[in-house]
């Protein structure tokens, strides 16, 4: 019995660590250390945004967090969150601003700027 358990939680650990992995790349450079709990705070950040706007899907953008760089950042070409130090608020910050960029896929913030365009009687030749 103590086995079984056993398996389960290490079946849902990993589970949980893959979930995260699947969006999330973690680089550090210099002497930083990889922080512990990015997997957790990125997860949370994820879940917040999917809370706070009642999505149903999961959302798990592509991100690479870099631990020791220059300054502060988030760059969307890359997708990258820089940080001198790790700092957790920061992170979560870059994550939420990812993820809320991920609420409409591009197909469907097309779709919504034709529907803007067309409600608000704007089309061409009007």
């Amino acid at each position: 019995m103590v086995r079984k358990l056993t398996i389960v939680v290490f079946m849902v650990a990993l589970g949980a660590s893959c979930l995260a992995q699947d969006g999330l790349v973690i680089r550090t450079s210099g002497s930083q250390d990889r922080p512990a709990d990015a997997e957790k705070i990125y997860v949370s950040a994820c879940l917040a945004v999917e809370r706070e706007f009642r999505i149903t899907r999961a959302i798990r953008p592509h991100v690479t967090l870099v631990v020791g760089a220059d300054k502060n950042g988030a760059y969307w070409g890359p997708r990258e969150i820089r940080l001198t130090k790790w700092d957790p608020y920061l992170f979560a910050q870059g994550v939420v601003i990812f993820a809320f960029e991920d609420l409409l896929p591009d197909g469907e913030r097309m779709a919504v700027a034709r529907r803007a365009v067309h409600l608000g009687g704007f089309e061409r030749g009007c």
